[in-house]
């Protein structure tokens, strides 16, 4: 994380958060602002962090999943299970910025974990 964390506040100029521990989500997160793209740095916290599995199968790291934001993530969570798209919960739950997510399952997005946050 604090390499990643350098490599976004010191080479590429961006506005980096310190490290925020997330007990109720099982990670720290670093938040990162680059113009109009904004990026979570996660890192297990916890024996039961969501992101060990992937960070054991990626030594180096990588990209966990992509965040999408929509007006109303009732709407937008319907609109998708008509389209035959799951989620991974049933309802949607409080993120990391405290705001209503919902997870998309990842074999219904192309393999990519996708993330609704309310706006």
């Amino acid at each position: 994380m604090e390499k990643a964390t350098a490599l976004y506040r010191d080479v590429l100029g961006a506005t980096v958060s310190e490290k925020v521990p997330l007990p109720e989500h099982g990670v720290y997160t670093v938040f990162v602002e680059l113009g109009n793209t904004k990026l979570e740095l996660l890192h297990p916290l916890g024996e039961k962090s969501p992101i060990s599995g992937f960070l054991q199968k990626n030594k180096s790291g990588g990209m966990h999943h992509i965040c999408i934001e929509v007006d109303d993530i009732n709407a937008a969570v319907a609109d998708l299970k008509s389209k035959n798209i799951r989620t991974l919960s049933a309802e949607p739950r409080i993120g990391a910025h405290g705001k209503p997510v919902m997870f998309l399952h990842p074999k219904d997005c192309d393999g990519v974990l996708v993330e609704l946050e309310e706006a």
